[in-house]
This record gives structure tokens, C-alpha cells and sequence, in this order.
């Protein structure tokens, strides 16, 4: 894949590790932050990741920060949506975004529970409006789901599956957006069976604790137990 100009919107928790990982795949990456403690921080930040996975620091001469939207998206291919989880601030950037990109850059957001039906729903261009959920941190954990909207055309979700996929990371396809997508769904699952299970008497919270930790956690990272279990539902 050929190399590409990035935009970030965020150089907070999510949006640090994202530039970095796509920088190191070769792409010039540009950050956008309000922040000025954000923005004095991020090289340090990206330097960091670096240095913890032994990396050369070349990515770092790749990634630029600005205090200001315009530049940060100009030329872009991509842009990544990293701000905090609500709402109308989304929107507000996604309307921003369709204003000062090229009809054709896709437009993505790292929400990890708001579907991008309702962020892009007032666009005029919502086809090339796609979810990108990262896990935290970005950089070490593999997945991302890519989530596709009634909207999102087929060949925008090619080409981020192929953009994430080139830059080392473990893309899936969500084919449905729904709050939450996949991972988050089952892990509030999980959650909430915790609570009915101390809520009902039937263990304490540390006794529950344990059997995740010492057991479950354990026994999922060892066998793919997980997957397991999924193949057997579906199956």
C-alpha cells in the first residue's frame, strides 16, 4: 500500500498511539489538539512508545502536531476522530471534517460505544463514514473493529481494513452498527453477569475476582478457549 497523509483529531490517550502506529507503517501524520499540555507532551508520548517497543525513531520525524483543524486534515486520506465520548462534540467535528477534506477521505471515528450512524448522521456525505474502534492502548493491543453503517459504501470499509491491516494490526469487519459493536458487548455481558452473580448471594466480589483472574483470564489467553466457545454457539 502506498504511503499516506493521516489526520488525527485528539493527541490524548487514544490518539498518541494511533499517530504512532500509523506513522511507523510509513504514513506522515498529522495531530490535531486544543491542549496546549497535549500537544507540548505528544513527541515525548510517541517517543515513549518507541522506545518501549524497541523501534528506531524514525516514525517520530513523521508525526506533526497543530493547534489548528485545517492544516491537520489538508491532503489527508484518512482522518481518525479520537476525541472524548460525546456525542454532539463528534458531530460537531465530523461537520468540521466533511467541510475541509476532499470528498473522497475517509472520514473515521475511534468511539468505542457511539455508532457513527448517529455522528455522521447530518453529513451530506455519510458513505465514506466509517467506525474504526481501537483498543487501548492502540499500539500493543492487535484489533480493530471496523464497523460499516447502512451508510459506509463497501469500498471504504476495503480500504481501511487494507490501511490497518498494512500497518500490523488484526482488522475485523462489524457489519452492523450497534452500540458497543463487539468487544464492548461482551464485556458489558460479562459485566453484568458479574453483578447478578454477588447481587443474587451467590459468591462475594473477591471470590468472583479470583475465579476471573485465576481462572477464566488465564485459561482464555492459554487455549483460545474463547474462541471456542463462539465457534460452538455459532456452530
Amino acid at each position: 500500500m502506498s504511503n499516506f497523509n493521516i489526520g488525527i483529531v485528539g493527541g490524548g490517550l487514544m490518539g498518541h498511539g494511533i499517530a504512532y502506529l500509523l506513522a511507523a507503517a510509513g504514513h506522515h501524520v498529522s495531530v490535531f489538539e486544543l491542549a496546549a499540555d497535549l500537544r507540548a507532551s505528544l513527541p515525548q508520548r510517541v517517543r515513549s512508545i518507541s522506545e518501549l517497543l524497541d523501534d528506531d525513531q524514525s516514525a517520530l520525524g513523521r508525526i506533526a502536531v497543530h493547534d489548528q483543524l485545517a492544516p491537520t486534515v489538508k491532503n489527508a486520506a484518512f482522518v481518525f476522530e479520537a476525541a472524548p465520548e460525546k456525542l454532539p462534540l463528534k458531530q460537531k467535528i465530523f461537520a468540521e471534517l466533511e467541510s475541509l477534506t476532499a470528498p473522497d477521505t475517509i472520514l473515521a471515528s475511534n468511539s468505542s460505544a457511539i455508532p457513527t450512524t448517529e455522528i455522521g448522521c447530518h453529513l451530506k456525505h455519510r458513505d465514506r463514514v466509517v467506525g474504526t474502534h481501537f483498543w487501548n492502548p492502540p499500539h500493543l493491543v492487535p484489533l480493530v473493529e471496523v464497523i460499516q453503517n447502512e451508510k459506509t459504501s463497501d469500498a471504504v470499509v476495503a480500504r481501511t481494513i487494507d490501511l490497518l491491516r498494512d500497518a500490523g494490526k488484526t482488522p475485523v469487519h462489524v457489519h452492523r452498527d450497534i452500540p458497543g459493536f463487539v468487544g464492548n458487548r461482551l464485556q458489558h455481558a460479562l459485566k453484568r453477569e458479574a453483578i447478578a452473580l454477588v447481587a443474587v448471594g451467590v459468591c462475594d466480589a473477591e471470590t468472583l475476582d479470583t475465579v476471573v483472574r485465576k481462572a477464566l483470564a488465564r485459561a482464555w489467553r492459554c487455549s483460545g478457549r474463547l474462541n471456542n466457545l463462539i465457534s460452538s454457539v455459532l456452530i
